[in-house]
């Protein structure tokens, strides 16, 4: 399809438009985009600028804490609206990328509900996103199949699909894509504004809503913008206001100290809060990036059952109960392990004993990212929570102090630790690049989260020249050996695989970002330079 057909007179599409992309980048749907950045774009703008102000004084060495400007909205009363019957009961979600057979194996999985996901789990070529979106108007439009002409397998809509929410990228990507008054859109507002505009009336009329997860957010002003934007889409599609309905993950640090302000922010839109594990702990470390005193241990030590993960979850099920709304558990990352009965129970029993914390805990759900996560997961909560919800769970015990929500994990760095994090880091930034954005590593279902934790921790333990167990020092030039060993190692099993994929460039940004003097805000940023 030529490209003039796909423009106005202030947006235009840098990139081949190609076999049904044009059914999505109609005129109106991209006058609607435009209507998006000419209104939100400067105050996305300014909400950046305040995280990187906000981010200095982090570096000088004051700590995050409640803010007393907004005390009056953590100590009144008040709830959040009403919540749509099928986001009652969300017992168990399930979370992947916005490919076609993904979709419907998550539609058809028998959990509550399915977060088709725009963000960590998708790498945002043009393609991926346009197809995401395609695919999700075929849900509604009731046209969502795939014969794959691998297997000769045909992939058909079950009769009791789990509820879509969708997850648009955050505020800090953009659409480079697309070009407004000659500016790149806003990745949030493209992806937000295209579901909105093609598909909400649909999910409407089929019994549902627009239903959508809100991510890396950092401050209640965050918040206030996508209200806004709400409001104002709500108004140009003629829906009634209040028809949004979002949960807000809570994967920042800064984020944790204004749960009550974000649900206020939100209030007529909002359903509940979501304890984001994995970018939690990496912005907990991009957070105390320069302060030596937040030196954290191996990843793996991290865990949800201790110190500030521990602490910010429980006082997100406090926050959220206490205002009506739901506070939804952390994921399950686990994925069968093929041909091994014993070690593939051993996970299992680890992601029950996950859920078992969490129900316990009161928590109205939980994420997992594998089909057969789904009974197991299911299975606990059907256990511990025989009623839809916990809202009556109100945590009245617990009370949550800023030290609480900063004490650091204890536990051992080690060689082993420092290994893993490059290994991981490395393959997964170069299946991201191959336009991968959900991957299988070392028998997890990995994300840019999980890249994130690994790229900043080295980076930390080279920073503050962290001593591992065996007390040796962390130094660049360590590190910069250990990559090359580790990178031989992956060659040598890889083979052909690894001179025909993208691991020089995934290698480069890795090395790059772990040893620059500055810890970098987001890898994806600059790896979406490399990606497009």
């Amino acid at each position: 399809m030529p490209l003039d057909t796909l423009m106005t007179p202030d947006i235009k599409i840098t990139a081949p438009v190609t076999d049904r992309m044009g059914d999505i980048l109609t005129s109106e749907a991209l006058t609607f985009l435009a209507q998006l950045h000419r209104r939100f774009e400067p105050q996305r703008q300014a909400r950046l600028k305040a995280r990187r102000e906000r981010q200095k004084t982090f570096n000088s060495g004051i700590l995050p804490d409640f803010l007393p400007d907004t005390r009056h909205v953590r100590q009144s009363d008040w709830t959040v609206g009403p919540i749509p019957a099928d986001l009652r009961d969300r017992r168990v979600e399930i979370t992947g990328p916005v490919d076609r057979k993904m979709i419907i194996n998550a539609l058809n999985s028998g959990a509550k509900v399915f977060m088709a996901d725009f963000e960590d789990a998708n790498a945002p070529t043009f393609p991926n996103c346009i197809d995401g979106q395609i695919n999700l108007k075929d849900r509604w439009a009731g046209a969502l199949s795939f014969d794959d002409p691998a297997s000769g397998k045909a992939y058909r809509l079950s009769a009791t699909p789990a509820t879509l929410i969708v997850r648009p990228r955050g505020w800090r990507l953009e659409e480079r894509h697309v070009r407004v008054n000659d500016e790149p859109m806003s990745g949030a507002l493209f992806d937000f504004g295209l579901y909105m505009f093609h598909s909400a009336k649909l999910a409407m009329a089929a019994g549902s809503g627009p239903y959508f997860y809100l991510p890396k957010m950092e401050s209640h002003l965050e918040a206030r913008l996508w209200n806004e934007v709400f409001v104002f889409a709500q108004d140009y599609l003629k829906i009634p206001r209040g028809t949004i309905k979002a949960t807000v993950l809570i994967e920042t640090l800064p984020a944790a100290f204004e749960m009550d302000e974000i649900l206020y922010e939100l209030q007529d839109h909002i359903v509940g809060l979501n304890c984001g594990r994995w970018d939690y702990i990496f912005s907990f470390i991009k957070t105390f990036a320069e302060n030596p005193l937040f030196v954290t241990p191996d990843r793996a030590k991290m865990v949800m059952g201790d110190a500030f993960l521990r602490a910010y979850s429980r006082e997100l099920i406090k926050t959220c109960h206490r205002r009506g709304a739901f506070a939804m558990g952390g994921m399950a990352a686990q994925i069968p392990v093929k041909n091994d009965p014993a070690a593939n129970e051993a996970a299992f029993a680890r992601v029950r004993a996950d859920k078992e914390r969490e129900a316990g805990d009161g928590h109205d759900g939980t994420w997992v990212a594998h089909p057969d996560l789904v009974p197991v997961a299911m299975a606990v909560f059907d256990r511990l929570m025989p009623t839809p919800n916990q809202l009556h769970v109100t945590r009245d015990d617990v009370v949550t102090t800023q030290a609480d929500l900063l004490r650091v994990h204890q536990g051992a760095r080690t060689e082993a630790g420092l290994r893993e994090n490059i290994r991981v880091g490395v393959q997964y930034i170069e299946a991201w690049l191959r336009g991968k954005g959900a991957v299988p590593l070392y028998n997890l279902m990995e994300d840019a989260a999980t890249a994130e934790i690994s790229r900043t921790q080295v980076w930390q333990w080279i920073r503050h020249a962290a001593k591992l167990e065996d007390g040796t020092t962390v130094t660049r030039e360590r590190v910069e050996a250990l990559i090359a060993d580790e990178m031989a190692k992956l060659r040598e099993v890889l083979g052909d695989g690894f001179t025909k994929g993208r691991f020089e460039d995934a290698i480069g940004l890795f090395t790059a970002m772990t040893l620059s003097h500055a810890c970098g805000d987001f890898l994806t940023v600059p790896a979406y330079e490399m990606l497009t």
